[in-house]
């Protein structure tokens, strides 16, 4: 598959629900100029909390600084899980391996988008951490009834996957609210800087919509929906999932 540009978010290697050895295929599957990490790709909260760092979470971070070497265009953007690099920010490690908290991304269309993670516009992440920890804490505490829910539904010969985290975000009306807001004072943030659209990630939920103005577009996350953002070589852009996952 070959793409001008291709943005994927929230990896969180170093948990034990990264889908790393699925983001391998992707990766090895892809070419393209420009390939833009935008954050949480290395879980440095969970990280703190236990240590699980797979074989494949290394062939991940040895793959991209490969795809670097021969001349794709690294973007790496820092978000909250990834914090421990903020401060060291922007760097540029090589000709193409460029690291920041936002980039601003000049699109085939013509367009210009505002390429960041998306907490700095997440008031609870912001202003009171310890209740975003403590959120990243019941998250995981879903994906693991995600993984018996998953097993019991095998047993009784029910192969369409069904996930509680997603049904979650979807349906509970506090979950609702949160993405809303959170993508509402974005779009606001991006329509105030002249920006003709948002490329983030942060929720864990793939979008591509309009909010007004704006072109919104949220990667999604490789720890369930395994999707990217890509841009064709005409400029279009379009969500893509990778379907080979083990679920």
């Amino acid at each position: 598959m070959q793409y001008k540009s291709v943005f994927v978010s929230d990896i969180h290697l170093g948990t034990g629900f990264s889908k790393a050895e699925q983001f391998l295929e992707f990766l090895k599957s892809v070419e393209c100029e420009n390939f833009y990490f935008v954050g949480d790709i290395i879980d440095g909260w969970a990280i703190k909390r236990k240590f699980k760092w797979k074989q494949s979470h290394s062939d991940v971070i040895q793959k991209v600084l490969r795809m670097a070497r021969k001349g794709t265009h690294v973007y790496f953007v820092a978000g909250n899980h990834d914090e421990f690099l903020r401060p060291f920010l922007p760097l540029q490690l090589g000709n193409n391996l460029h690291v920041a908290n936002e980039f601003a991304y000049n699109a085939g269309n013509g367009k210009r988008y505002l390429v960041t993670h998306g907490d700095f516009f997440d008031s609870v992440t912001m202003t009171k951490k310890w209740l975003a920890v403590l959120g990243d804490i019941g998250y995981d505490m879903l994906l693991h009834i995600n993984a018996v829910v998953a097993w019991i539904r095998r047993r009784m010969g029910i192969k369409k996957y069904w996930s509680l985290s997603q049904y979650v975000k979807d349906n509970v009306k506090s979950s609702v609210s949160f993405i809303n807001d959170f993508e509402g004072v974005l779009a606001q943030h991006v329509r105030h800087h002249n920006y003709d659209g948002v490329i983030c990630g942060h929720i864990h939920k793939a979008s591509l919509r309009q909010i007004g103005t704006v072109e919104y577009m949220n990667c999604g996350d490789w720890v369930e929906s395994c999707s990217a953002v890509v841009e064709h070589l005409d400029g279009t852009f379009e969500i893509v999932y990778w379907r080979e996952t083990t679920r």
